[in-house]
């Protein structure tokens, strides 16, 4: 404990440490994922500046793209604004030996769609009768569906917003629904509340990771992640490099002579 009897946070060196033989762990399941076909969807919300785009980051960093795809869709375009509700995300749904990460999901209209206004009170009702249902019928085509909520407090997201303000490399991750987010912590609870009580399902259960200490949330991420996907190490052959071909050899460095080469400023 921190003297002002907060929980101590986590330092980088141990954070690190426990981080990458966690990292280790996730390429021993792409390589079972792969393998063996599984589709699986791992769904990200949570409040502004909760911390999914550095857990996201800290799961996607060592893994292959190919088999670990992040799904981050913008506004629906007007065109999807007359589809079917769940059509946009259906389509970026995991094919076989894939794992689809949603940074934000189709519950955008159980938050920010239904406080901000952006669906009808009718909608979002239909909406949180329904999606229990879907999920059903895609668990039940064979699809791993893990949802994650980051549960970030109100001290916690203030000092994130404001470091957001100061820092000029960060201060793009600050839009105007960011700000109207902070306004409105209360109207996103009881969202936050309804969601979790008409959606967490036997099938389809959210699990809640506290986010204060973004470094315990990330690994306690990952490590949740690895116990909700059944895996096994695959035995695989060692690599050894094969002895390069001396078959037309000459001095491929000459014939660059006189091409354009970027300054060397570094």
């Amino acid at each position: 404990m921190a003297k002002d009897g907060t929980a101590e946070k986590m330092k980088r060196k141990d954070y690190e440490k426990e981080l990458g033989k966690l990292q280790v762990e996730l390429c021993h399941l792409q390589d079972y994922v792969r393998e063996n076909k599984l589709r699986v969807i791992v769904l990200f919300e949570g409040r502004d500046a909760a911390g999914k785009g550095g857990t996201i980051k800290a799961i996607t960093e060592k893994v292959s793209p190919r088999v670990f795809r992040v799904v981050a869709l913008p506004a629906p375009s007007d065109r999807e604004k007359t589809q079917m509700f769940f059509q946009r995300y259906m389509e970026k749904f995991p094919a076989g030996g894939e794992i689809v990460i949603f940074d934000r999901s189709w519950y955008n209209r159980a938050g920010v769609e239904y406080v901000m206004g952006f669906c009808t009170p009718a909608e979002h009702e239909r909406f949180l009768s329904l999606c229990p249902q879907m999920e059903k019928y895609v668990i039940d085509g064979g699809i791993i569906l893990i949802k994650i909520w980051l549960e970030v407090g109100m001290d916690e997201q203030e000092r994130r917003f404001n470091a957001r303000i100061d820092d000029p490399v960060r201060q793009w991750k600050l839009s105007p629904m960011d700000l109207e987010s902070y306004r409105r912590w209360y109207d996103y609870s009881r969202a936050r509340d309804l969601m979790l009580k008409k959606t967490s399902t036997k099938d389809a259960p959210w699990y809640i990771i506290r986010s204060d200490d973004k470094r315990k949330a990330r690994l306690n991420c990952i490590a949740h992640l690895l116990g909700g996907i059944p895996y096994k190490r695959i035995k695989k052959d060692k690599i050894k490099l094969p002895k390069r071909s001396d078959n037309g050899r000459y001095n491929d460095q000459t014939s660059l002579k006189g091409m354009n080469f970027v300054a060397e400023r570094y």
